[in-house]
């Protein structure tokens, strides 16, 4: 683990494949994802950073005042900050040339989602589980070239289906390609819509 700007985790890649930038959920580690970074690209180098906020003890990407309620300011702060962490790493472990995709959890898809939204300088492809909209009114940025996997369930609490809806419209409008996909159950990942984001992954290619 090399001293940079976040705690974090990297795994070298063993061929040439994607760069996969794993982003925890609420409580979670490192290494939370990256038996799922291996279902989808097991060839690939895996960045791991740690959210950097402290919820009662549980890390977390940004502050949030209540389930569901985040801070906007710290949520715009907090993806500046992963930008920034990205860079340095991108540059440290010489993968600053290779495609990178996010993949993110609950907490930590809402924080890729932002960074898509708000930094697409950093990132262009997303996969997200049990994401919702992060930020009210993101930028009008252009996110032609951009694209995002979307995996959530129908009874999630924790992700209403409306801010859902929300984060589809606002990143279509903008220009990303969407591929949203909804399941019947919880805040939860689903084997089949990993098997869904596996294709997604491997039969396309972000045109940046």
């Amino acid at each position: 683990m090399t001293e940079l700007s976040l705690r974090h985790e990297f795994t070298p890649a063993t061929r040439d494949a994607p760069v996969l930038l794993l982003l925890h959920g609420t409580g979670g580690t490192p290494g939370d994802l990256v038996d799922l970074g291996r279902q989808l690209s097991p060839d690939s180098a895996m960045l791991a950073p740690a959210g950097p906020v402290s919820e009662n003890g549980a890390p977390r990407w940004f502050r949030r005042e209540a389930e569901g309620v985040f801070d906007t300011e710290d949520v715009v702060a907090r993806t500046h900050q992963l930008a920034d962490f990205l860079g340095e790493a991108r540059e440290h472990y010489g993968i600053s040339t290779q495609r990178l995709v996010a993949v993110g959890f609950s907490n930590g898809a809402n924080i890729a989602a932002a960074l898509t939204l708000l930094r697409p300088d950093v990132l262009r492809e997303a996969v997200l589980f049990a994401a919702m909209l992060p930020v009210p009114d993101p930028p009008r940025d252009d996110l032609t070239g951009s694209r995002v996997f979307l995996s959530n369930g129908q009874r999630d609490p924790m992700a209403p289906n409306q801010s859902v809806d929300e984060l589809v419209s606002a990143l279509r409008e903008r220009g990303a390609g969407v591929s949203a996909h909804r399941h019947s159950g919880g805040h939860q990942i689903v084997a089949d819509d990993v098997d869904r984001a596996w294709e997604w992954l491997h039969t396309s290619t972000a045109s940046v």
